[in-house]
C-alpha cells in the first residue's frame, strides 16, 4: 500500500470515519477508534509506514511497547476492564499499529478474540470528549 493511501500517514478522510486522534506519543500517536463496543477501544498507530515488526530497530521497539503499555494503563483507569486485549493485524494496511480492546466479564465476546467491527455501537460528540479527556487524564 502506497503511504498516500495509509490512513495514518496521508488518507485522513478516512482515518476520520473510523477514529479520533488524541495524542502523540513516544514512538506513536494514539487513536479512539469510534465504533465503542468495547468501551474504550483505542490503536497506536507506529509513527513510521510500512515497517513490519521484524524491522523496527530496537529503540523504537521498546518505545512502542512503552505507548502501549501507557494507554493500557490509561485505559484500565478509564474503564476499569476485566481484561484488555492487544491486537496487531497489518494484512489489509501495512502500518504498524496495536488495538487496545478493553473488555468486560459479561460484555460481548469476552473470552475470545475481539470483533473488528462488531457491532456498530457509537457515541455522541459529547461522549467521545468525555472519553478523551478522560483518557488523557490517566494517561
Amino acid at each position: 500500500m502506497d503511504k498516500k493511501d495509509c490512513i495514518y500517514c496521508e488518507n485522513k478522510g478516512d482515518r476520520d470515519k473510523l477514529m479520533i486522534e488524541i495524542m502523540d506519543l513516544k514512538a506513536s500517536k494514539l487513536y479512539l477508534f469510534k465504533e465503542q463496543t468495547y468501551y474504550g477501544r483505542c490503536v497506536v498507530a507506529f509513527k513510521d509506514h510500512d515497517v513490519e515488526l521484524p524491522d523496527v530497530s530496537a529503540e523504537d521497539l521498546a518505545l512502542l511497547m512503552e505507548d502501549v503499555q501507557r494507554v493500557g494503563r490509561a485505559i484500565q483507569k478509564t474503564v476499569n476492564p476485566a481484561k484488555v486485549n492487544y491486537g496487531m493485524f497489518s494484512d489489509k494496511l501495512p502500518h504498524l499499529h496495536v488495538h487496545v480492546v478493553p473488555k468486560q466479564k459479561d460484555g460481548f465476546t469476552f473470552g475470545s478474540t475481539f470483533v473488528m467491527n462488531p457491532e456498530e455501537t457509537y457515541l455522541t460528540d459529547e461522549e467521545y470528549a468525555a472519553l478523551i479527556e478522560q483518557i488523557i487524564a490517566n494517561m
